[in-house]
Order: structure tokens, then C-alpha cells, then sequence
């Protein structure tokens, strides 16, 4: 039986025969192509989220501080300020184009922070790739990090801080998640609604080109390796015309005349256009023939699904449109009437006299919701058998750390953060490379901490454990610094959802991220879902990763991780176990992806953090860092080499008790932190300990130009700083076989 043409289109952007159908059934006629191409995109997984919206009732929205969830972007609300923040993908565009996938992936995310009203303060990268022996991976990282360097030292917000993880599930399929933080008075947030009728509708920024046409609803929403030849245009970003963007947006919104505003990101006019009039719920009317344009010749569906960058949907009191419009002229930028608000809940599009579009705007915004079903794969029970245990307990340990320390995931990552800017706007307190970002906020003693942080291994051995792992250690990582954990965004990163093993992976992991936000009262403020993350080998390690804030009552207060002073104690607080599963030793050193990944109690951590806010609130502490990969020899190996001045260590581990020897070194329990603390305030915080019921262990002193580590008066290793810090300085040249004196 012969298909339409509107049907052979609907498949073409992907659209299923059951959604054709549901659209039929909505409009009561044939839609036109226009209609169906804003169906798509407005419908796709990267806007509709329609195999995952279900489950995000799970989320706690309440936390210790208020907390605001919005149509974009959420927040905190702290002494009168919003803290705004989201985290994205732009994983398949950053494959197909690796510089201008970032870019635009760092200019979407700083859209949303300044559409809400808020000035953009900081951005984190959490990037994971294929291996560095891989030639294609490698020229993928060197576009990304090009990208993001380009895109956000241009645009004047710092990148203080994320991760970076090589993985061979990752060969073929990046992630490339972005997060940005912004600050604005509480009472000075905008909405992302067009409502009151005869308002006026300003399309303001960039013109309209043909770049991204189908982005999400392609990309986003398909595997690679099953439609490659349908890959659209990925984005082209212009960060100086952003950073006008920024200052003329809000600006306007400082005018009072702003009735809602939303960035142009992904589905471009559509989704700005739907979501501002449903959420207004009101209707609206666009005229495309007024929609600036950069290329001739462009199709009313080409100009509704276009993803050119730098582009903002304003809704303005009648009335005051020329006053608007002349803030942003002055910045250099397009602004012009494109369309007004009326009643009902329609929304329409003309071009050329013709109505092209006419669809009920709740309608559209609201897809079909999909629970498909899910299995458990079997090989984990296999998997998480705790094989790790045959393995011989003792080896060279020398020769292992110095292999670890040098290692793509646990080297210094200075090769790549010394590209960015992360001293713009000058509110960075604790560097890249020194511990848990930490900025200023102008004006106020209070400061905010950020961190990414999420394990793909413990993920793919145990989805809902390893979330909540992922959740723990940035708690951990924030009140390490002197921060007190207060909300989260997350970036939800899985393969095909029509899978039943791969959807498992999702909902297990949600769970899993819901169970721990509620045990530590953090709302879940805003997010993304990234599906279809596979290629013709598999799916990428499931990675739902948690970006997280915290508010620090003094910033002057705020704790770096490195060794500072010599002749400190060094302090592990918490209990080290006989766990070794999904540890990076385990995978680097012997080739095992095992199980299971370590215990977690959520309990302890409350408790933990608790300790550990009173310990750097009052000054008592050095140092002071979470234990994560790598485990305690890694954690002292940072906090030995990340000071600006290298300072050595002497560790006697008998106090850890009887553990075999690897788990003891390199076992990455959760629920410790690594201290440093001048001798004279030890028994305090042994005293504050004991309140919180936090064990604390004596390992050693800071100082010399060697780290060396006892138990039973035994030598488990002794290597040199110098020779540690080189090592470590140049892993990741080493490991991309790049030379060190040449850049990323």
C-alpha cells in the first residue's frame, strides 16, 4: 500500500505510524508539512521526553533551602538570591561535529540561565569519551575541548570545573553534558510563558538559518549506525553575538516590560513558540515572513524546526515593543514583532498569507508517554560475583601507582582546563585542579560550590546503586570544601529506551537517584534525558550524571584538597572496607569490569557531611577531599601533587586493620574524606567526630619529597614526588600519545 507523502515525511523525521495516527486524530484533517514538522520536534526525546517524563515524579522538589523548578532552568533560593542551574546534553551533535557540537551546547546551556533572568556565573563540563589510542576518539576530544574553550572564553562566563572519563563504551558515542549556574534577585525571575491577549510576540538575536534543521529530532532520537545518511547540519555558534545576547536580555527584562521570555534552542521556533503559549495558556499567532533570515529560499517548516543559535522568543506588554526592541538594537542584535497573544489555545502560522500551521499549543507540547518494557540483563549476576577475590592480593605497588597516577582517568586533567578561562568575572575562589570549585558571590560573605560527578562502571554493574553514588559523592564533594549540599540537576545519559535491557538500566538508575536526593534532602531543581547514546557496537555505560550546589556560609572559609603545610596530620574520616568491585584498579590493573560496586549508606553520609561542614565552618582543617576512584593511594597522590608546591607524605595503614593489601590501597568505599589538620587542632576534631559519630583514622604526616606508606613497620611503597608529579602532569599526553610540549 502506497504511503502519503505527509506520512513518508512524518517517518523522515521520525515520527511513528501510531504518532501519525495520534496527530490525525487531533487535528481531524491532514496535517500540512509544517504541522508535522513541528510535531516532530516538539515530540522527539530531547523535548517531549516521551519515554521518561514518567518517571520523573519520582524526584524530591523540596529541599532545606526553597527551591524553585522551572520551565527551563530550577534553582535555590538563599538570603534573598536565586542560584539558577541546569545541566545538558549535546552527546550526538558533538560526535558528528565535535568543536561545534560543544559550542553550541555551551552557548543552549547559558541561554536557559539568562532566559530565566539570571546572569550566568560559572559552567562545568562532564565529558567521556573512547579510549585515547582510539584515533577517531581522540580527534573527538580535541574538538570538544577546542569547542567548549572556544565558546565559553569568548562569551565571558568561566569554566571552573567537571569530569573527564575515557571509557571503550564511550568509542563511537560521547557524552558531552554541560551545566551553567546563574545568580538573580529572587523577585527578578522570568517566566517562559506568552500570555494577555494583544501582547506582542519579539523575535530577538540571530537570524534564521538552515543549521541544526532536525537536530533533535534526529539526532537525539535515533541510534547512530541506523539512519547516519539522515544526519542534519549540527549547529554553528557565535559566542560574541551571545554575549551581547546576554547583556541586551537582561537588560530588557530589567525594564519591567517582559511578560515571559524562552530561548531558541532545541525545535527552535516551535518549541518556543508552543511552550510559552501552553504554559500561558493562551493561544498565539506567528508571521514566518517576519522571521529575520539568514539564507534565502527557506520553507515555513524550515524556518519553525531551524536551531540556529543565539536566538530569543520575547512576549511584551503591548505598547512597549519599540522600547524593547531598541535595547536589543543597541546591542547590534535583530528585534522585530513577529506575532501576537490571543485568547483561546490555538497556536497558528502564516507565511505569505497562508495559515501553514494551526495546532492546539497543549496539544503539541504534550507528546505520547511511553513505559516500554524492561528486563534485567543476565550477565550482571555473573558480573557482580565478586570474582575480584581470586586475584592475588599483593603485588609491586610501586609500579602499579605510578601506572594509576599516569592513567587517562586519574591523571592531572591541566592539559585540558588550562585552555579555559576560569577567572573571568574574577568570583573564582578554589581553581581548577585545587579542590571543589568554589565562587563568590559580589557583595554577599556567602559563596556557592559546584561539582559533576557520576561513575558509568558502578552504573552499568548496578544502575540504581551506582546513581545513588553518584548523588553521594558530589554531596561529598561540596561539603569537603565547606559547602552544604542544597540542589540538583542531572543529565540522564542511557541507550535505546526501546530496549528492555537498556530502559531497565534507566528506571533502576532513577530510582536510585530519588532514593538518595530524598535520604540527603536535595530537591531535584531541573534536568535532561539523553537517549539513543549507542553505535553499531552497543550502547555507551549507562551515566546519569548529577550535577550539584552548595552554599557556603563564609567563601573565606571555603577548604582546597591539596596538602598545604607540612608537618599536618593526614586524617581519613569514615571506614575503609574490603570492597575492590567496578574500582578503577580493578579495570586498569587487571582488565576486570566487576562487581559489585562498593556499599553505600546514606545515613553515614548525612553524617559525614555534617562532620565535615562543622570541621571546615570552623577553621580546624588543612585539606580536606572526598575518596572516590582510585581509592585512598589515589586521593593521597592528588593531595600530594595538586598544591602549586608538591608536598610528600608518610602513611602508616596498620590502623586500617587487616585488609588485603589492594583493597586496603585502592578499595573506593564510600563515605570517607581525607583530611589534613595542624597538630594542635586534632583533638577537636577527633572530639567533633565522636558528636557525629564519624570514625576517624591517624595515617600519617604531611611533609619531604616522598610519599611513603607502612603497615607493620612493612614498606608498601615509596616513590618520589618529583617523579610522581611528571607522571602525573603528562598522563594525559601520554596516554593520546600527544607530546606534552604540543596542545590538546
Amino acid at each position: 500500500m502506497e504511503i502519503s507523502r505527509n506520512e513518508k515525511a512524518a517517518k523522515e523525521l521520525g515520527l511513528s505510524d501510531e504518532e501519525y495516527r495520534k496527530i490525525l486524530k487531533i487535528m481531524g484533517r491532514e496535517p500540512t508539512l509544517t504541522e508535522i514538522a513541528m510535531f516532530s520536534v516538539e515530540w522527539s526525546e530531547h523535548c517531549g521526553y516521551p519515554h521518561s517524563r514518567t518517571w520523573f515524579e519520582l524526584f524530591p522538589r523540596e529541599g532545606k533551602l526553597s527551591a524553585l523548578v522551572g520551565e527551563d532552568a530550577g534553582g535555590i533560593i538563599h538570603d534573598g538570591v536565586a542560584v539558577v542551574f541546569k545541566m545538558e546534553s549535546h552527546n550526538h551533535p558533538s560526535q558528528v561535529e565535535p568543536l561545534q557540537g560543544a559550542a553550541t551546547g555551551i552557548g543552549g546551556i547559558i541561554r536557559d540561565i539568562f532566559g530565566a533572568g539570571a546572569r550566568p556565573i560559572a559552567l562545568l563540563d562532564s565529558l567521556r569519551f573512547g579510549p585515547l589510542d582510539d584515533v577517531h576518539s581522540r580527534h573527538v576530544f580535541e574538538g570538544v575541548v577546542d569547542g567548549i574553550a572556544f565558546y565559553g572564553n569568548c562569551v565571558g562566563v568561566p569554566t571552573v570545573g567537571g569530569e573527564l572519563y575515557f571509557h571503550p563504551s564511550f568509542r563511537g558515542n560521547c557524552l558531552v553534558n554541560v551545566m551553567c549556574v546563574g545568580i538573580a534577585p529572587r523577585d527578578r525571575l522570568a517566566r517562559a510563558w506568552a500570555k494577555g491577549r494583544g501582547n506582542l510576540i519579539i523575535y530577538a538575536g540571530n537570524r534564521t538559518g538552515r543549521d541544526g534543521i532536525g537536530g533533535c529530532s534526529i539526532l537525539a532520537s535515533q541510534e547512530f549506525g541506523e539512519g547516519d545518511e539522515k544526519r542534519p547540519s549540527v549547529q554553528v555558534g557565535d559566542p560574541f553575538t551571545e554575549k551581547c545576547l546576554i547583556e541586551a536580555t537582561l537588560e530588557a527584562l530589567d525594564s519591567g516590560k517582559v511578560v515571559g521570555i524562552k530561548d531558541m534552542g532545541a525545535a527552535g521556533l516551535t518549541c518556543s513558540s508552543s511552550e510559552m503559549a501552553a504554559e500561558g495558556k493562551s493561544g498565539m499567532l506567528l508571521d514566518l515572513d517576519r522571521i529575520p533570515l539568514r539564507e534565502s529560499g527557506m520553507e515555513p517548516w524550515e524556518s519553525m524546526m531551524s536551531e540556529s543559535q543565539e536566538r530569543m522568543l520575547l512576549c511584551v506588554e503591548n505598547g512597549t515593543e519599540a522600547e524593547v526592541m531598541a535595547i536589543f538594537h543597541k546591542w547590534g542584535l535583530e528585534a522585530v514583532v513577529v506575532g501576537e497573544v490571543e485568547d483561546g489555545d490555538t497556536l497558528t502560522v502564516s507565511y505569505r498569507g497562508d495559515i501553514v500551521a494551526q495546532i492546539p499549543a497543549r496539544e503539541l507540547t504534550s507528546p505520547p508517554v511511553y513505559t516500554p518494557p524492561r528486563r534485567k540483563p543476565a550477565f550482571l549476576e555473573e558480573k557482580n560475583n565478586g570474582s575480584w577475590r581470586d586475584l592475588p592480593g599483593s603485588f609491586d605497588w610501586n609500579e602499579v601507582i605510578l601506572r594509576l597516577t599516569g592513567s587517562s582517568n586519574l591523571s592531572s586533567r591541566r592539559p585540558v582546563y588550562r585552555q579555559y578561562d576560569h577567572m573571568v568575572g574574577i568570583n573564582t575562589k578554589i581553581l581548577p585542579g585545587r579542590g571543589t570549585p568554589v565562587l563568590r558571590v559580589k557583595g554577599k560573605e556567602w559563596g556557592i560550590a559546584l561539582t559533576t560527578d557520576c561513575n558509568p562502571v558502578y552504573c552499568s554493574l548496578d544502575p540504581r546503586l551506582g546513581a545513588a553514588h553518584a548523588v553521594a559523592e558530589a554531596a561529598r564533594n561540596l561539603a569537603s570544601s565547606g559547602a552544604r549540599p542544597a540542589g540538583v540537576t542531572d543529565c540522564l545519559n542511557f541507550g535505546n529506551p526501546r530496549k528492555d535491557d537498556r530502559y531497565w538500566y534507566f528506571v533502576e538508575a532513577v530510582h536510585g537517584l530519588s532514593d538518595a536526593c530524598r535520604a540527603l534532602e536535595l530537591p531535584v531543581v531541573s534536568g535532561n534525558v539523553s537517549f539513543y547514546n549507542e553505535n553499531p557496537g552497543g550502547s555507551v555505560h549507562p551515566t546519569p550524571t548529577v550535577g550539584m550546589v552548595g552554599i557556603i556560609d563564609r567563601v573565606e572559609n571555603a577548604v582546597a584538597a591539596g596538602f598545604m603545610q607540612e608537618d599536618c596530620k593526614v586524617i581519613i574520616a569514615g571506614d575503609t572496607r574490603e570492597e575492590l568491585g567496578g574500582s578503577e584498579y580493578l579495570c586498569l590493573v587487571h582488565d576486570m569490569e566487576v562487581g559489585p560496586p562498593p556499599s553505600l549508606d546514606l545515613q553515614r553520609e548525612k553524617d559525614l557531611q555534617e562532620f565535615l561542614l562543622e570541621v571546615t565552618g570552623r577553621g580546624l582543617v588543612v585539606s580536606a577531599s572526598d575518596l572516590a576512584e582510585g581509592g585512598l593511594v589515589m586521593g593521597v597522590v592528588e593531595a600530594c601533587l595538586c598544591p602549586e608546591f608538591p608536598l610528600g607524605a608518610e602513611l602508616s595503614l596498620e590502623v586500617l586493620g587487616s585488609l588485603r593489601e589492594d583493597a586496603l590501597l585502592f578499595g573506593e568505599s564510600a563515605g570517607r574524606a581525607l583530611l589534613s589538620v595542624e597538630p594542635s587542632y586534632v583533638q577537636e576534631v577527633e572530639e567533633t567526630a565522636q558528636r557525629h559519630e564519624i570514625p576517624l583514622y591517624m595515617v600519617g604526616v604531611t611533609g619531604g619529597d616522598r610519599l611513603i606508606a607502612k603497615r607493620n613497620s612493612m614498606t608498601l611503597f615509596d616513590l618520589s614526588i618529583k617523579e610522581l608529579r611528571i607522571i602525573w602532569e603528562e598522563g594525559l599526553f601520554q596516554s593520546s600519545g600527544i607530546p606534552g610540549g604540543e596542545r590538546l
